[in-house]
């Protein structure tokens, strides 16, 4: 059998058969590199460098990027955490996709409300990209990396089997498991890395290979032998005075032992590897010693070999396994994303909206009702908003909602009002909510929102005017224009703010009508934003036009920022001069001026504003209907409630039985347990040992007060407060906090110092007065568990007799005779002075290990190396105030 033939035995699994094709918003390149999504706005083939510059700067005044950085927070994994501050995300490239991913952030709420308090273990997944192309090339990973791939793939596993079992409770959850549904999980892989690696130890096992194997069994054996002897000579070295106390290490990676360097004539022949830095002390290598030494090198060299043969047929595995890991991992960051736009969905209260791919006439419900393309009620702006929910100042101002209602037949949308008015605000929201749609985000509105699917987003909003280009306002905005209209599509939204301003208004009105004109059959929607009174007119003999006006207060003066749809608004730049204080006689000859430019305009005033009042009327009877019929719910809900509030006195005392039988069950528990411990206790004192008792009796005291305290767990603060003038007298028994809690006699009574002197066993300490408590309900001289016991009427007669033998009993003492100090040695060092330390000391003894904290690494050796040694019986922590101390018996 070879060095890696086990692999043979690992059975292959079965691949799932794929219910759904491969993603169509995203793919992997093939040099590994970072996902690339499909852009929001998608070009045709032949699309110019002009078109890329548009949808560019489209994206740009909308903001996009920072849209997409508000998921970011919500992403679980470093790959879609990257996707969305790039403003990668999948964005669909037909409604039907656009559907697909709103059906994935819904199944993702779904899945978020029935694992509320399970965690779906995204982040645990890690982007593998890196590790892979390593691979690719040729280059050995690490065994940290190649548990990377195990823990992934191992974590993806478990994520889709969550997500199955959620899918069979709720179907709503499907589309989530259609994402990873016939992915290829490579269980092969991960039980060969799983069997040669132990990835909590970051080592190569020795059941990777048979040569492995027999190597470090080799290497074992030498090791021994090399040990046994340098214990034998150190303690020769030790006898004739040649050395404090035996000490073996390490110098220039090979084992010896330390010597004055007065005696080093009691090692003829040995190798002087190290002198310490006094010179005093010598570390030798044995002449003895020089051949197994050598040898213990060729082990480690040939272990470090087979090791690399190892992982370079593990890299080899990973190689091979690139396009479906790379594949998972792209379903993956779809799934991270698809739960970001459900967490960010929750974040802003965010409704589904209902995408259409033409426009839906539906049944009116009045004779002047007419159907709707767009339909949004409420509509806030995204970033608007989220900078308010993400800031901690309350006194912050929601954006205000605004409607937008764009009637089926309508392609040109105009709207006028005056200037800080919201026009702006209202052209970018909908542009921003058109591409959330499409990405799959829900919407921050009420309701059902309905708008059509955009294939292109296209706005023309700023001062876009270029020193560079030499282009002024009113050349950027005509070029803007021209590119828009190049690329535009009978499926687009365009977007125009203050079209043709900047030049003169005759011309501006006139080339402005011709650009509407141009465009009401050719695009889907348009809505565009002007001062130019002359555009809402041309919804008199063109039904493909709309109107709508912002509206604007005339007792405030100030714009309310609400829409009108179908009115036409004013500019008010007079009554605003007005407002601020402008020279009274300027602003008599400005209306005296405008009265003789349009002396028609009244009478157009007068009906405009009769109809926008009908229209106002016709709303309000409607909002009328709504309130009547939210009371009629709210009065509904009201009753129920007060239904149910007959219900309560009877829950109650549902409640109350289930309580009480909580608690006897709880009762009947601790008695069972008691019972047990007790028959243990009984047992093992019949075999063990004198010098066992003391151990025995310590084991059984803290069994039984973890017992007690998750039976009848002492109330710490209310013993503070009745005694917090508390004063301690001479041979009373007490609590010391500072112990942990532990039973101590008091010696001497408190000083000037507020310091008292509390023997604990054997050990007289001196103890702040405010680290002693009394006994709970004590009033005699009881050992610790006695007073639990009597707080608690815990019936433990069997135990009585021995528990009072702690009280004659010593407790563990160190000395310096049963102490090993480990700090500062190295790994070997430590392990090998532990080993000698442990075979020299008596059976029922205790050996006292120093290792300190540090960075861990001789804790956790000490640890592991107790644990497996076969003259250990137990170890335990020193006391709860040391971590950095641990104690061994010796069987």
């Amino acid at each position: 059998m070879n060095a890696f033939s086990l692999h043979l035995l690992i059975p292959t699994p079965v691949h799932l058969k794929s219910s759904r094709a491969a993603s169509p918003f995203f793919s992997r390149a093939s040099s590994l590199s970072s996902l690339r999504f499909a852009s929001p706005l998608i070009l045709r083939a032949a699309s110019s460098d002009d078109s890329q510059s548009v949808e560019n700067q489209t994206l740009e005044v909308l903001e996009w990027r920072a849209l997409c950085n508000q998921l970011a927070p919500f992403a679980s994994t470093s790959m879609g955490l990257s996707a969305t501050k790039n403003a990668e995300i999948p964005v669909g490239n037909s409604p039907e996709e656009s559907r697909n991913l709103l059906d994935e952030t819904a199944a993702a709420l779904a899945a978020m409300e029935m694992m509320e308090s399970q965690r779906l273990g995204l982040s645990e997944i890690q982007d593998l990209s890196d590790i892979v192309e390593r691979a690719v090339a040729g280059q050995l990973l690490t065994v940290r990396e190649l548990c990377s791939v195990r823990s992934t793939l191992m974590a993806a596993t478990s994520v889709f089997q969550k997500l199955r079992k959620a899918a069979i409770s709720d179907k709503r959850v499907s589309p989530l498991v259609g994402l990873v549904q016939g992915c290829d999980f490579k269980d092969t892989l991960q039980q060969k890395i799983g069997f040669c690696i132990d990835c909590n130890m970051s080592m190569i096992l020795d059941r990777a290979s048979e040569d492995l194997e027999i190597i470090r069994s080799e290497r074992r054996r030498n090791m021994e032998k090399l040990d046994s002897l340098l214990k034998k000579i150190s303690t020769q070295i030790f006898q004739a005075g040649g050395i404090d106390r035996p000490l073996i290490t390490q110098r220039r990676s090979r084992m010896c032992v330390a010597i004055r360097a007065t005696h080093k004539s009691l090692l003829p022949g040995g190798v002087v590897l190290s002198v310490s830095s006094s010179r005093a002390t010598c570390y030798i290598e044995p002449k003895e010693a020089v051949e197994l030494n050598n040898m213990e090198v060729r082990h480690a060299n040939s272990e470090k070999a087979e090791e690399m043969a190892i992982l370079s047929i593990l890299t080899s595995e990973v190689s091979m396994a690139q396009k479906d890991i790379l594949h998972l991992l792209d379903r993956i960051l779809e799934l991270d994303i698809a739960f970001a736009r459900a967490s960010h969905a929750k974040w802003m209260n965010g409704v589904y909206p209902n995408v259409t791919s033409e426009h839906t006439k539906t049944p009116g419900l009045g004779g002047d009702h007419k159907s709707l393309s767009v339909d949004i009620d409420s509509a806030q702006h995204p970033l608007l908003l989220g900078s308010v929910l993400g800031s901690p100042n309350d006194g912050m101002v929601f954006p205000v909602p605004i409607d937008i209602k764009v009637e089926s037949r309508a392609k040109v949308v105009v709207i006028s009002g005056p200037n800080t008015g919201g026009k702006t605000a209202l052209l970018k929201t909908l542009g921003l909510i058109s591409l959330m749609s499409k990405s799959g985000m829900y919407l921050p509105a009420k309701n059902c929102p309905r708008l059509p699917w955009f294939d292109f987003i296209l706005a023309d909003i700023g001062d876009p005017q270029s020193l560079e280009q030499s282009l002024s306002t009113f050349s950027g905005h005509i070029s803007r224009i021209r590119q828009i209209l190049d690329i535009a599509s009978e499926n687009s939204l365009v977007l125009l703010d203050e079209i043709c301003s900047g030049t003169d208004p005759s011309e501006g009105v006139a080339l402005a009508t011709s650009i509407l004109q141009y465009i009401k059959n050719r695009v889907n929607v348009a809505v565009v934003s002007t001062h130019y009174g002359d555009l809402s007119r041309l919804k008199d003999n063109e039904p493909q036009f709309q109107n709508a006006a912002m509206e604007f207060s005339m007792e405030t003066l100030q714009p309310t920022f609400r829409v009108l749809w179908g009115s036409t608004g004013l500019s008010n730049a007079l009554t605003v001069a007005k407002s601020i204080g402008f020279n009274t006689g300027i602003l008599e000859n400005a209306h005296k001026w405008t009265e003789k430019l349009n002396p028609e305009q009244d009478v157009e005033r007068k009906g405009s504003l009769f109809q926008s009042l009908v229209e106002e009327r016709n709303k309000l009877k409607l909002q009328a209907s709504k309130t009547e019929a939210f009371h009629r719910d709210l009065m509904n809900l009201y009753h129920e409630l007060e239904h149910e509030s007959h219900d309560l006195e009877k829950r109650e005392r549902a409640l109350l039985k289930k309580e009480t039988q909580k608690v006897q069950e709880d009762l009947n528990s601790a008695k069972s347990k008691m019972q047990k411990l007790v028959a243990e206790f009984k047992s093992q004192l019949e075999i063990a040992q004198a010098d066992q008792y003391n151990s025995l009796i310590l084991k059984t005291e803290e069994a039984v007060a973890e017992i007690i305290e998750a039976c009848c767990p002492i109330d710490l603060d209310s013993i503070e407060e009745p005694y917090s003038d508390y004063s301690p007298q001479a041979g009373e028994k007490v609590l010391v906090t500072g112990l942990g809690d532990k039973l101590g006699t008091v010696v001497e009574e408190p000083g000037d110092d507020e310091t008292v002197l509390v023997q604990h066993g054997k050990i007289r300490v001196r103890i702040k007065k405010k680290d002693i408590k009394p006994l709970p309900r004590s009033t005699s001289s009881q050992t610790s568990n006695r007073s639990l016991r009597s707080k608690r009427q815990v019936n433990m007669k069997d135990l009585g007799s021995v528990l009072q033998m702690q009280q004659s009993e010593p407790v563990r003492i160190q000395t310096s005779k049963n102490t090993l100090d480990l700090r500062g040695m190295r790994a070997e060092e430590a392990v090998h002075q532990l080993d000698m330390a442990i075979s020299g000391r008596d059976s029922g003894s205790i050996l006292f290990i120093i290792h300190g904290m540090g960075t861990g690494v001789i804790k956790e050796l000490v640890l592991e190396r107790l644990r497996k040694h076969t003259r250990v019986s137990r170890y335990e922590q020193a006391n709860p105030m040391n971590y950095g101390c641990t104690v061994a018996y010796i069987k």
